[in-house]
Formats: structure tokens, sequence, C-alpha cells
């Protein structure tokens, strides 16, 4: 009976084996419906996951363009520099660490302090720790070939190349040029859809600055196969798609319309001055041959490649000197132009036909009007208008203000038309606008009142009036030119580093200042006088060989300057600042120079005598680059030699 009868554990052992086999089926089913889904549903997305594994886009560096001056001299490049990483997690201080010291060649003090901030991530419970993070800066070659060449003794140890902004002139020229920084989070959140990463660098001021976009280029990329430590393996055909590398795009080089040699020069002849600006202008164009700022700074210490400490040392040193290095003096500094505004103030006059040239006004070394006294620099006697432009008699100018109605609205207009109290458009820095008063504006700053001495003070240059050395320089080439205010032009081509010319700039006009012939006339030769003329106030500082018309300024700034008191006597920022302006040669004249010296005293003895030393190096050189010419480019044999360096105010 028990032989047909089925035993109960049998019939339990199927029931189970069903379960289990059913199970079997479906894991099956389960496994075969996702390998479909990977491998054919979802099969490329995933190939190309696996292949982002092993395939990674490494990214390569651009080379930002050269700046160089007018005769091809590099003024910026970008020089090889070697950063080192570590990764503090993975370097091991006992057989590692004493290695890469030996290699690196730190002192005890670097290596302890190295040594701590190591310590210090390695024991934190931060990211940094399994990072990168930069070591050391700007490491020397001989330093980068033995890291090299010890590659496998030092795991998590990595020596990035990267390019750092070289300046060969140094402090030449620095605040036309500008500096890199470090680009931070808040611009980068702004410039990151541009291509811009952490640790990139961007132009901060001057020419890096404002011509960003032209410099620096665009990165490229190449796919490289990597094992799974990230190390780079050879090969990769049939598993690195097309396009394998898109090299990058080098930025492109500016050609400017500066001078190197001019710069120097200019930097030699500002060397016995503490502070002050120069510009050079070729009249017949607009173009700036020179521009210089004193004090300057080295924008090689700004840019990185020292390292972070001396950056911050430097910034320092920069904001809290009282000569204020940081600013540029030719554009971004507004000063009163002194009697180097006479010519403007005369030409008002003359236009609106209120004075006659020839008629001449005694100067007794002052005019009283009202309860105030305007003095003079001395007494002059009677002065026509070429006197008293020439021999800067302030009393003639107070009488046009005074007596004859050449007012404040009237100088205002004959300044604004010269570009005075207007930015001039460089673009390169922070521009101040200086400032043209008018009655209306005077008024309004005193609380409804008006007096006229503010007009007299306008008319020699003095009270709200100011102006930038740029302002004034372009000034001055329209008064030698004919009337023509060029816009000032500091970039003249870009160019591919090839040296193919991608784009020029050719001189923009401003404007045509109508102003008649024979009063302009008039006051050229009154510059001329102002330097050629035994009475002139830059006849002593004369050079032998330049032929110039100006005039020189000397800038009330204190009250608290004694009459007839000594500059060198006074304290450096109660000092008067010293100007001179002018062009030459003084027939078809082809340069004109501004000059302040800031708390300098008389212009003639200080601004004067560093013009004339500008102008001389620029008919040397000229000479030297075209000995065919035969001329001397503008030099005349009509000045004496110059005497020592003491002139009239």
């Amino acid at each position: 009976m028990s032989l047909v009868v089925q035993r109960s554990d049998v019939s339990e052992f199927r029931r189970r084996f069903r379960w289990i086999a059913l199970t079997m089926v479906v894991l099956q089913l389960i496994l075969i419906g996702r390998l479909f889904l990977l491998q054919i549903i979802e099969g490329d997305e995933n190939k190309a996951i696996a292949r982002e594994n092993i395939v990674r886009r490494a990214t390569l560096a651009t080379t930002r363009g050269l700046i160089r001056d007018r005769n091809g001299k590099i003024l910026a490049r970008s020089r090889p520099s070697y950063n080192l990483y570590v990764v503090p997690e993975r370097i091991d201080m006992q057989v590692v660490w004493p290695k890469l010291v030996e290699y690196l060649g730190v002192g005890v003090d670097e290596r302890a302090r190295l040594e701590a901030l190591l310590t210090t991530l390695r024991a934190s419970d931060g990211p940094r720790k399994s990072q990168q993070i930069l070591l050391k800066e700007d490491i020397s070659r001989d330093a980068v070939a033995t890291l090299r060449t010890h590659d496998a003794e030092l795991p998590a140890v990595d020596v990035v190349p990267v390019p750092v902004r070289y300046y060969p002139y140094e402090e030449v020229g620095a605040h036309a040029l500008g500096y890199m920084v470090e680009v931070d989070a808040e611009k980068l959140n702004q410039l990151r859809s541009a291509g811009y990463v952490e640790g990139d660098r961007v132009g901060a001021t001057g020419i890096e600055r404002a011509w960003e976009s032209y410099l620096r280029g665009t990165r490229g990329w190449e796919k490289v196969l990597v094992d799974a430590r990230g190390r780079r393996r050879p090969g990769g055909e049939g598993i690195i798609e097309d396009p394998r590398r898109v090299d990058p795009i080098p930025g492109r080089d500016l050609r400017l319309t500066l001078d190197a040699d001019i710069q120097r020069a200019i930097e030699k002849a500002m060397r016995p001055e503490l502070a002050g600006g120069v510009a050079l202008i070729d009249v017949r164009t607009g173009r700036i041959i020179g521009l210089y700022s004193k004090p300057s700074y080295d924008p090689n210490a700004l840019s990185g490649g020292s390292g972070k400490q001396v950056i911050r040392d430097a910034f320092r040193r920069l904001y809290s000197d009282p000569l204020k290095p940081a600013l540029d003096k030719t554009i971004s500094g507004a000063y009163p132009p002194g009697s180097t505004f006479k010519p403007f103030t005369a030409l008002a006059a003359l236009e609106k036909g209120l004075i006659d040239h020839r008629q001449a006004s005694n100067c007794r070394g002052a005019l009283t009007f009202g309860k105030r006294t305007f003095r003079c620099t001395h007494v002059h006697g009677p002065v026509d208008l070429h006197q008293a432009i020439a021999e800067s008699c302030n009393v003639y100018f107070y009488r046009l203000a005074a007596e004859l109605g050449v007012g404040m609205d009237v100088i205002a207009e004959m300044g604004q038309r010269f570009g005075l109290g207007a930015r001039t458009g460089l673009g390169v820095n922070a521009e101040a606008a200086g400032r043209m008063p008018t009655r209306a504006w005077m008024t309004l700053r005193n609380k409804g009142q008006f007096r006229l001495g503010f007009g007299l003070n306008a008319a020699i240059g003095q009270g709200a009036t100011t102006v930038t050395v740029l302002q004034l320089a372009l000034a001055y080439a329209a008064l030698a030119n004919g009337g023509t205010l060029y816009q000032p032009q500091i970039v003249r081509a870009v160019e591919t580093s090839a040296g193919t010319v991608v784009q020029e700039f050719a001189p923009r006009v401003r404007r045509q200042i109508d102003v008649s012939p024979e009063n302009l006339s008039l006051v050229q030769k009154a510059l001329y006088a102002g330097v050629n003329s035994e009475a002139g106030t830059a006849f002593k500082a004369r050079v032998l060989g330049v032929d110039m018309a100006g005039k020189t300024g000397t800038a009330q700034v204190s009250h608290k300057l004694a009459r007839g008191a000594e500059a060198e006597r006074v304290w450096y920022f109660n000092r008067e600042h010293a100007w001179f302006a002018g062009y030459s040669p003084s027939r078809a004249p082809e340069v004109a120079v501004v000059v302040l010296v800031e708390h300098g005293g008389a212009g003639g003895k200080h601004a004067a005598p560093v013009a004339f030393d500008v102008v001389r190096a620029y008919n040397e050189l000229s000479r030297e680059r075209a000995p065919r010419a035969g001329g001397n480019n503008g030099g005349s044999t009509r000045t004496q030699p110059k005497p020592d360096r003491g002139g009239s105010p």
C-alpha cells in the first residue's frame, strides 16, 4: 500500500522545485531585459560613458598675444613658468617629502612652512587633503628638470606649466600697458561663458584690460587615453572618436603707437622729480608716442609668477605710498593747468573781438579787484598780448576777465572747443574729464552766489579749472597743426603671431576747430617767444638743436604757500605744480609735448627742461632711424647751449 500512495515529502519537494524554477526563469527574464536595455536601447549612451572613463579631454593652453611698440620692440609677452602641485593625503612624508625638498632646494624656513601646511591639510577632514594644492609657484628650470628626471620617485607630485606675463621694460610705461590679475570668483561668474576657468588671469588695467578680448586667444583640447589611475597611455585608435584634437588659437598681437626708446628717454628725464606725467603726441595724427606717469610700479610683481605673497606686498606698497603710484597721472589725474591755459583765454578774447592784440596793459605786479588783490609773478610794466603770453603776465589776463568781458562762459567755451573738460576717449584707464567751469556751474557750487573773482582765476587756468596731461597735449597739438583736434590713438594695428596685419587703425579727427588762422598765428608767435625771447619764461631751459614753441605754467594748489617762497623750502604737498606745454619744431610741427611735475614748483625750472630733453631724444632717434633724410627732424641751431636749470616761473 505504501508503494502506491505518493509520499508527502516528495510532493513538497516538487512544489518547491517549481517555485525555484519559476524564480530562476523570472530572474533570467529580468537579466535578459536588463541586458537588452543596457546593450540595445541604452547601448550608445553606455558606450559613451564607458569611453569617458578611459578617454579624457585635456585642455591645451593658448598663448596670449604680444604687445609691441611702433618699431616692433616687445613691451609685453608671456614667459614659461612652472608651478608645483601635490596631493597632501597621498604624499609620503617620510620618504617622498625629503627628496622633494632636496630637489627643490628650499631653505629651512620655507621647508618648515610647507611642512606645516601639509600636516594641517592631512589632519583635516576637508576635501582639500585629497585634492591637488599649489605648493610652490614659478620654480626654477633646474628644479623642473630634476623633478621630471625623478618623476617615478615622486608620486602625488605634479609639475604644471603656466604662462606668466612678462614686461621687459618693467616700470617704464607700466600705467599704459597695465598688468594681469587672477580672475576672482565674482568676475569668474561673469566671464565663465567666455571660456574663463579658475586660475585664469585677466587684464586688470591699461592696454591689457582694454584689449583683453584681442590678446587672450582661445583654448584648444585633445582627447587622450588614460588608465584607472588617470595616467596617460599611448594608443586609442578605434576607441577615441574624431576629432581627436582642436588646436588652440593664439591671441592677437598689438602694435602700439608708443616708442619704447622715447619711453626710456622720458623716464630718464623725469628722474630728478618725484612725481608727474609726460605726454608726447604726433600733431599730424593724434598718435601717442610717449605716455609716462611717475611714480610707476613693476607690473611683473603684480602679474603673478613670484607667488601670492609677493603680489600682496606689491599692492600694499602701491596703495600706501602718498605719491599714489597706482594713479595714472597722464589720464586719471586732473590738475589746474596754470599759465599753460593762457593761450586759450587769449584765443577766446580774440575770437570774440574783445581785445586789440597790439594794445598794451600796464602790469604793476598785482590787480586789486573788490576786496581782493590778485598778484602777478613780478612787475612787467606795459605788455601787449604777445608779451603777456611769452612773459606769463597774470595781470593782463586778469584785466581780460575783469574789464573786457572775457568771462567764464567765454573762456570755458574756447577750452571745450580744444577738448578740455571732456574725456578724450582713449579707453585705456579710468579717465578724468577735467573741468571747464561756467558761470552757472560756479553759482550752483557756491550756493547761488557768483563772484567775478572766479572769472579772474579761470583766465589764468586756476580756481576750478582742471585738465589732464593728455587733454592738454592734444589741445596744444591742435594749436600747432592749425586747429585739428584728433582722437588720441595708442594702438596702431592688430596683428597675427606671424606678423600679418589683421586690422589697422587710421587717425581719427574729433573736430576741426573753428578759429581764425590770423588769431591762431598770433598765439603761435607768442608761444615761440615764450621759449626763444630773452624775457620768455622758458628761455633759460632751451637746449641747443631743439626748436620749440611753448608755455610754462606754475599752478598753485595751496593757500599756505607764502608769496615768493622757494618750492624746495615748502612742505612737498603745498608746493605748486610745474607745467610745460609746447610743440616742436616751431614751424611745420611734428610733436606736441606736455610735462607735469607734481608739486615741482616753477614750470620753467622743473618742467621745461624735461620737455626739452624728451624732444631732443625724439629728434636724435628720428635722425638715427632715417639717416638718408639729411635733416635734423625739427632741430634748429637758433638757440644757445643750455645753461644751468635755473629758470623763470
